[in-house]
């Protein structure tokens, strides 16, 4: 049976195959997983806000697209993943609530900061299931890199 391990709110993770990494609850916030195909390493950021540079408290860089991101690809890096291998698939960024205005819409900031970052990084984003207005939970199979998102009200996708 393959280890499950579960990633809170502004928390990542990083692990070999058979492991499946999961985080639930993704509204606004952003599901980033990048993954290593040869040496079969996945790893996953649950993402709160776009950056860390506006915030009072800045303790948790994985809280912040533009520090979580950069700390979980330099935790591949450490534990052997190639740098030229990883692939990069995103999930989350809904906007959760009708009232929120033009510079509230913080689903489409995550967004848009994580694929900076990941254009910054020049990791390539494999796919991605964002925006709309329900939430979703995610799977990411450090075995073969497929990512299950489970949709409350529409069901299982894998990309």
């Amino acid at each position: 049976m393959n280890e499950v391990i579960t990633i809170g709110i502004a928390d990542a993770a990083i692990a070999r195959q058979p492991c499946i990494l999961v985080t639930y609850a993704l509204g606004s916030c952003v599901g980033v997983c990048l993954y290593e195909k040869k040496r079969r390493i996945g790893g996953m950021v649950h993402i709160l806000l776009p950056s860390r540079a506006a915030a009072v408290n800045q303790d948790n860089a994985f809280k912040f697209a533009d520090s979580g991101v950069k700390k979980l690809l330099d935790g591949m890096l450490c534990r052997g993943a190639e740098r030229q291998s990883i692939i990069a698939k995103i999930a989350g960024g809904a906007e959760m609530f009708q009232q929120e205005t033009l510079n509230s819409q913080i689903g489409k900031r995550n967004v848009a900061a994580v694929k900076a970052v990941l254009r910054e990084l020049r990791i390539p984003l494999a796919a991605e299931h964002t925006g709309s207005n329900f939430g979703r939970t995610i799977w990411l199979s450090c075995q073969d890199g497929s990512l299950k998102v489970r949709t409350v009200n529409n069901g299982i996708q894998v990309i």
